[in-house]
């Protein structure tokens, strides 16, 4: 009797192996699309500076820090919006290169199973709630775009202890 329930146990745990299996991959490749949405947004970002100076979505937030309007600063304050554009371009540069880290660790070691790999993703965080709380949550807009990060990127991570702590890691 007990050799019954132990194969049971067995048979249980095998056909689960496939659908945690399904569930870690689903959750890989959105890490890889998490990965190449912090490197659209700032290739969108590239482009908006390269346009008009700023970012749509970072119009709101500037009215509401500086307490005037982004044209009406352009138009008055030439010299500083140059300045605030050049910060944007190589704010937009920065998160290119950290996407592209992200990217590269997610697909390479991260998938190998590499524990390192597992706790570097851990470091957008920092740069995402940083930014959350600093410029964000000044425009409805801006801080939706980052809560998705905020709350995919753990959870995301999360979902895969079990591949990188569990019983049967390397």
């Amino acid at each position: 009797m007990n050799h019954h329930s132990d194969v049971s146990i067995s048979e249980d745990s095998a056909q689960h192996a496939p659908a945690q299996n399904r569930a870690l991959q689903v959750a890989w490749i959105l890490l890889l699309l998490l990965g190449a949405l912090f490197l659209f947004a700032s290739i969108s970002d590239l482009l908006a500076d390269a346009r008009s100076g700023l970012p749509s979505d970072h119009l709101e937030a500037f009215h509401a820090i500086a307490g005037v309007t982004w044209a009406s600063a352009q138009h008055t304050a030439p010299t500083i919006t140059h300045y605030v554009t050049s910060l944007e371009v190589i704010y937009a540069f920065h998160e290119m290169v950290f996407g592209l880290l992200f990217l590269i660790i997610v697909a390479i070691p991260f998938r190998h199973r590499a524990r390192w790999a597992w706790w570097a993703c851990w470091v957008p965080m920092l740069a995402n709630l940083a930014y959350t709380f600093t410029i964000a949550h000044y425009s409805t807009t801006t801080l939706i775009y980052s809560l998705i990060a905020d709350i995919a990127l753990p959870i995301l991570l999360l979902i895969h202890i079990p591949a990188f702590f569990g019983t049967k890691t390397r």
